[in-house]
C-alpha cells in the first residue's frame, strides 16, 4: 500500500511539473518565439535567460507558500486581505477564459497545419480531446499522463528539427550572455515573455495540482521544490530548443532579403523553410500538443480558483471544467480570431502577476498562514520583491493596450 502511495505521489509531482511547464508553452509562446527570434536573432537567447530567471523566482516563491500552507491562491489572498481572493479569482478566471479561447484557436491551427483540417472543425476536435481527459474516472491521473506525453513529443519533434537546420549554437551561446541587439528592443521582449509564461493562471497551475494531490506542509517541502524546479527545467528546455530551431532558419536566410519569416505565423514559416513540408507538419504537431496541454491546464487551474467559494463547484469540479472548455470552444468557433479579447486578457494577466506574487510574499511572513516554524528564504523574498516591481511595470504598460479595444 505504501509503495502504491509513493508511486502515486511521484506521478503527481512529475505531473504538476509538466502541467506548469506545458501551460507556460502555449500557442502564443510559439508565435512570440518566432517573432522575437526573427527580430533579435541570437540576442533572443538573452531574453530567454532573463525571463527564465524571473519566472523561476516567481514559481519558487508561489509554490512554497501555497503548498506549505496547503491553501490555493485565492484562499491565501483572502487570509492576507479579506475579499482580495474573490478579486484575484475573478481576474484569473476571466483572463483564463479569454486565453483558453486563443488556446482552442491554436489547436485548430495545429490540426490545419498537421492534417489540413479546416479550422472550424479543428476547434471542436481540440476542445473534444481536452474534454475527454476530464470525462475519465481518474481525470487528474489522465491529465498528468497526457501532459507528460504531449510535453515529451514537443521536445523530441523540436530536437529533430534542430538536427535538420543545424543552428549556430556558438553564436547563440555568446549572444545569450553578451547580446548585440539594443536594450530598447530586448526589454519589451523580456516583459512580453514574462507575462506570457508566469502571468494569470500559469503561476498557480502546478501548485494547485500538488494541493489536490495532498502533497502539502513543510515536511514535503523538498518534494515540492523538486517538482517546481523540474517544471521550470522542462519549460526552459523547450524554450531553448525552439529558439535554436528557429534561429537556424533565421541565420540561414539572413543573406536573402526576399526570404524572411511570415509575420502572420513566423514559427510555422521557420519550420517550413528549415525542414520543408515535413518541418511544417512537425510544427503543426508541436502547435497541437502545446494547444491541447494549455487548454487542459488553463481550464483545470481556472476552475480550481472557484471551487473553494462554492460547494456546488467543488462537488462537480470536472463538469465545470468541461463546461469551461466547451464555452471556450464554441466562442472560438463563432468569432474566429478573438483579437480584441486577447488584448484585454493580456492586460489582465499583466496586472495579476504583481498582485498574486506580492500577496504570496506577504503571506510568507505570516505565521498564521505558514505555521509557527516555517522560515521563508530571505534571498527568495528579496528577489521576489524585485520581480513584483518589474511585473508591476509590465501591468502598467499592458493597460496602455486597452485603448485598442475602443479604437
Amino acid at each position: 500500500m505504501e509503495k502504491n502511495t509513493n508511486k502515486k505521489s511521484a506521478s503527481a509531482l512529475i505531473g504538476a511539473a509538466f502541467l506548469m511547464a506545458t501551460s507556460a508553452i502555449g500557442p502564443g509562446f510559439l508565435t512570440q518565439t518566432g517573432q522575437f527570434t526573427g527580430n533579435l536573432k541570437g540576442s533572443f537567447g538573452f531574453v530567454i535567460l532573463v525571463s527564465v530567471i524571473l519566472a523561476a523566482i516567481v514559481q519558487l516563491n508561489v509554490w512554497r507558500v501555497l503548498c506549505v500552507s496547503g491553501m490555493r491562491g485565492q484562499d491565501v489572498a483572502n487570509k492576507v486581505l479579506p475579499g482580495l481572493g474573490y478579486v484575484i479569482a475573478f481576474l484569473v478566471v476571466a483572463g483564463g477564459l479569454v486565453f483558453n479561447i486563443g488556446n482552442v484557436g491554436g489547436g485548430a491551427l495545429g490540426f490545419n497545419t498537421l492534417l489540413g483540417i479546416p479550422t472550424t472543425y479543428g476547434c471542436f476536435l481540440a476542445g473534444a480531446i481536452a474534454i475527454c481527459v476530464f470525462l475519465y474516472k481518474n481525470a487528474l491521473d489522465a491529465m498528468d499522463t497526457l501532459t507528460k506525453i504531449l510535453g515529451g513529443i514537443m521536445i523530441v519533434v523540436i530536437f529533430v528539427v534542430i538536427l535538420i537546420v543545424k543552428p549556430p549554437v556558438g553564436m547563440a551561446v555568446k549572444e545569450t550572455f553578451v547580446p548585440t541587439a539594443s536594450m530598447d528592443s530586448i526589454f519589451p521582449a523580456i516583459l512580453t515573455l514574462l507575462g506570457g509564461t508566469v502571468g494569470g493562471y500559469i503561476t498557480f497551475a502546478g501548485a494547485h495540482r500538488l494541493i489536490d494531490a495532498g502533497i502539502t506542509k513543510e515536511e514535503n517541502l523538498k518534494e515540492i521544490t523538486k517538482s517546481s524546479v523540474m517544471g521550470i527545467g522542462i519549460a526552459t528546455i523547450v524554450r531553448i530548443l525552439l529558439f535554436l530551431a528557429i534561429l537556424g532558419v533565421v541565420v540561414e536566410t539572413a543573406t536573402s532579403p526576399a526570404t524572411t519569416l511570415d509575420a502572420s505565423n513566423p514559427a510555422a514559416d521557420a519550420f517550413l523553410q528549415g525542414a520543408g513540408q515535413i518541418g511544417y507538419r512537425f510544427f503543426g504537431l508541436v502547435l497541437l500538443c502545446a494547444a491541447v496541454t494549455s487548454i487542459i491546464g488553463c481550464a483545470y487551474t481556472s476552475v480550481s480558483f472557484l471551487k473553494t467559494f462554492s460547494k456546488t463547484i467543488a462537488n462537480n469540479e470536472k463538469w465545470f471544467i468541461v463546461g469551461f472548455i466547451a464555452l471556450s470552444t464554441v466562442v472560438m468557433a463563432l468569432i474566429g480570431q478573438p483579437a480584441t479579447l486577447l488584448v484585454l486578457a493580456g492586460a489582465l494577466n499583466g496586472l495579476i502577476l504583481p498582485i498574486t506574487l506580492g500577496v504570496c510574499l506577504i503571506a510568507s511572513q505570516k505565521k498564521s498562514i505558514m505555521g509557527e516554524n516555517y522560515k521563508h528564504p530571505i534571498v527568495l523574498l528579496i528577489l521576489g520583491i524585485i520581480v513584483v516591481v518589474i511585473s508591476a511595470y509590465l501591468g502598467i504598460t499592458s493597460l496602455g493596450k486597452l485603448s485598442a479595444l475602443f479604437g
